[in-house]
């Protein structure tokens, strides 16, 4: 199948080297920083003592407890439930802040009976702010002895944490009273204990001072004035600070848009009349319309998980009279709901690849569609068999195995580290399935060599940056794995991928003939710019209160606002996609045929919800005296559903329609774009119903309650279960029900009718 591409024109010489030297300079400066704050994530993590002992000296739990409690915390699914330092589910509570509370009222309880042999409560004011003081010092005195690696809790302390086993018992008994987790899901002694240690461990490193310093391991968090827990000065200092450098960042790129009109998606002044045509297929691109029925499928579980998580937030203790947590419970639900949605995006880009690798050439080569065919196995045996894992996983049907083959437990990265292994082998033979595809000697147009060296560029990130998902163990330091974490979550998805998809539309652009080489490598290299600026360092922004320091704080705050600067330019590309769509050539004038159409369209809902979801709702949360009391509650998966539906979802949507349609003559495409219509209005109608009635006013509300009453309160049943908040959660329903029938569904329908479309037709090269 040979493909017209545009050549080089007089107007269109060789772009300037600097161009891509300083794409480079930025990554070699930003992975410098990152890598800075990585190593003191290492350095200075809050320790992990070996005993802890009471005021006599008697052992408590150890460090081996603390070590294995984070174990049973992830072997049971509880990230996908309630989080620790904020980071985790948002159905149960976070049980770093609950337990700190718990540890504070029990201890101020103890010191008002031994002041005052009275209850706290009978105490006049005087006496319980006194009280409440004395608790604040007692908690913020760190005993912790480095040399004898030993951490020495005072009685009062002491009676607190041993009250805590009888509360966690309790808790994960009932399903109504914890966010719909399994009845009795730990019962076994020595798991609850260890499960105590290390949560009160949390808790600790929540409240006890920073050796030399006067504020917590993570920097005061989380809010609860009652324990001495209030915001660091350096969240307010950072936070005003990194507004100036924002409007500095934006200020500077309106100016280079202004001068430099060459910048921008489409090329203007020139005939727009696509390249590729549509119906004509090879047998490799034929084998990978097959891809898509999975990433529709993978996509529509997704949204049927996501109803019932959030069916769990408005109503735990009941499925609509049936106890679906018996089989289902919410933390399955919830690591499914995270899991499909990565698989069924990155399935969508890594075939989509093939696909536009595939229209570079002239010819097929004889083993492209066998590997094609191999490589789809591949990924159906690794999604099915970790979603599989992931059941069996936290029903405790694994044993030993369960992080291996069942949960690993971190959120996610739920899947098994051998599913993790087998997913990282298949990205590397997808690349070089895609390198070996597009090579230069292989190239039918040599002039879109510099496009496929920046393709191939960003292929290979895609693999190699989710190599750091196997750094750490279900034991590592909290600290360090988030650390890690956050490599794969910001940096992989927001940095990599994202810089992936930028030289994916752009190349699309340059096939279909609606932009001119350079204009597209432009776009390739200022996004990368832009990108790499504020998002390698700006990773550090989920680490504020994650026991990093200062340091990052500092850091991160503000070089993180500058990932907002290149969303804000979307804006001023609307139109020109806006044009295009309408099938007019504006140098001769003639309609033109645009058989992408739909493509388009999902490209510019990419376009505005990047700028809603990642620039309006992430940069709301992103600031760090913001983060503090927001990080954990509602606004949280505000800005996701935003942001990582919106965006990437979105983006893959149109990838999925455009090999749809690539792959579908006219006569077949009039009774599949009926389908893609309807699911273009159901998915961006249904996702802006759940954000503006439910996922956001119940992020303000939360929120709200957070600097009210503290965070343990926000993130308690009390809250949760209130009436505003459940009637807030079952505002969501008409969203969903939007979002799944009239978005999931009939994408679903259109993928499955264009694969049968193709397998009806007879191929043609």
């Amino acid at each position: 199948m040979s493909i017209a591409a545009q050549p080089l024109t007089p107007e269109d010489p060789e772009l300037s080297s600097w161009w891509l030297r300083t794409v480079l300079i930025v990554m070699v400066l930003g992975f410098a920083g990152l890598l800075a704050i990585t190593a003191l994530a290492y350095r200075n993590a809050p320790p992990i003592p070996a005993r802890v002992v009471d005021a006599q000296g008697s052992p408590l739990f150890s460090g081996d407890d603390i070590r294995d409690g984070q174990a049973v915390f992830l072997k049971y699914g509880l990230m996908d439930n309630g989080s620790i330092w904020g980071h985790g589910a948002y159905l149960g509570p976070d049980y770093s802040a609950a337990a700190l509370h718990r540890i504070g009222e029990d201890t101020a309880a103890a010191i008002a009976q031994q002041q005052h042999q009275q209850p706290l409560v009978a105490l006049t004011p005087g006496q319980q702010a006194a009280v409440r003081a004395e608790t604040a010092v007692e908690l913020k005195t760190n005993r912790y002895d480095a040399v004898s690696d030993t951490l020495q809790l005072t009685a009062a302390e002491a009676a607190a944490y041993r009250q805590q086993l009888p509360y966690w018992t309790d808790y994960f008994l009932h399903p109504e009273g914890n966010g719909g987790l399994k009845a009795g899901l730990i019962t076994d002694p020595a798991e609850l204990h260890q499960f105590t240690a290390f949560v009160t461990w949390a808790a600790w490193a929540s409240v006890a001072n920073r050796p030399g310093e006067n504020y917590s391991y993570t920097n005061n968090f989380p809010y609860d004035p009652a324990v001495g827990n209030i915001p660091v000065p350096d969240a307010l200092l950072w936070s005003a600070l990194s507004l100036i450098v924002l409007l500095a960042g934006i200020a500077v790129v309106l100016l280079m848009f202004g001068k430099f009109d060459y910048l921008g998606w489409i090329s203007r002044g020139q005939h727009i009349h696509p390249h590729l045509l549509p119906g004509v297929a090879s047998p490799g691109q034929r084998a990978l319309v097959k891809f898509f029925v999975v990433v529709a499928l993978l996509f529509l579980a997704q949204t049927l998980v996501g109803g019932a998580v959030a069916h769990y937030r408005a109503d735990p203790g009941s499925f609509y009279g049936f106890q679906l947590e018996t089989i289902f419970p919410s933390n399955l639900m919830r690591t499914w709901h995270l899991q499909t949605a990565i698989f069924w995006i990155a399935t969508a880009y890594v075939a989509a690849a093939l696909f536009l690798g595939r229209t570079l050439r002239s010819d097929e080569p004889r083993w492209f569609a066998p590997w094609v065919h191999l490589l789809f196995g591949a990924f159906v045996v690794v999604i099915g068999g970790s979603l599989l894992g992931e059941w069996l996983g936290i029903s405790q049907m694994l044993g030993k195995w369960w992080f291996w083959l069942g949960n690993q437990g971190w959120e996610f990265l739920e899947l098994g580290r051998i599913w993790q292994l087998l997913l990282v082998v298949g990205l590397l033979v997808w690349f070089a399935l895609l390198w070996l595809l597009v090579r230069p000697r292989s190239l039918a147009n040599p002039e879109s060599k510099p496009l496929v060296k920046m393709f191939l560029f960003a292929a290979v990130a895609i693999p190699v940056f989710y190599i750091p998902a196997l750094f750490f163990g279900a034991k590592t330091n909290y600290t360090v794995v988030d650390t890690w974490r956050f490599w794969i979550i910001h940096l992989w998805v927001e940095g990599f991928f994202e810089f992936f998809a930028t030289t994916v539309v752009a190349l699309t652009f340059y096939q279909l003939g609606l932009t001119r080489r350079n204009v597209a490598l432009r776009v390739i290299y200022l996004d990368g710019i832009l990108y790499f600026l504020g998002g390698l360092i700006g990773t550090g922004h989920h680490w504020y209160f994650t026991g990093q320091t200062s340091v990052n704080m500092a850091m991160s705050a503000m070089i993180s606002v500058l990932e907002v600067v290149p969303l804000t330019l979307l804006t001023l590309d609307a139109w020109d996609f806006v044009r295009t769509t309408r099938g007019h050539c504006d140098v001769c004038g003639k309609s033109v045929a645009v058989p992408h159409r739909w493509t388009f369209y999902f490209l510019i809902a990419v376009g505005v919800w990047n700028f809603v979801g990642a620039g309006i709702f992430g940069f709301l949360i992103n600031l760090p005296i913001v983060s503090y009391y927001e990080v954990g509650t509602q606004l949280t998966p505000n800005h996701g559903h935003a942001a990582m539906m919106g965006v990437f979802g979105m983006l893959a949507l149109a990838l999925m329609v455009f090999v749809l349609r690539q792959t579908s003559s006219d006569e077949r495409w009039a009774g599949m774009e009926k389908y893609v219509r309807t699911g273009f209005w159901g998915t961006n109608i249904g996702l802006a119903m759940m954000v503006v009635f439910s996922l956001f006013p119940s992020g303000v509300l939360q929120v709200w309650d957070v600097i009210q009453h503290g965070y343990w309160h926000a993130r308690a049943l009390d809250y949760i279960a209130s009436p505003r908040s459940h009637l807030i959660e079952w505002m969501r329903l008409p969203g969903d029900l939007v979002f799944i029938i009239f978005g999931a569904i009939p994408l679903t329908i259109a993928a499955v009718k264009g694969w049968l479309g193709v397998r009806a037709t007879p191929p043609s090269d």
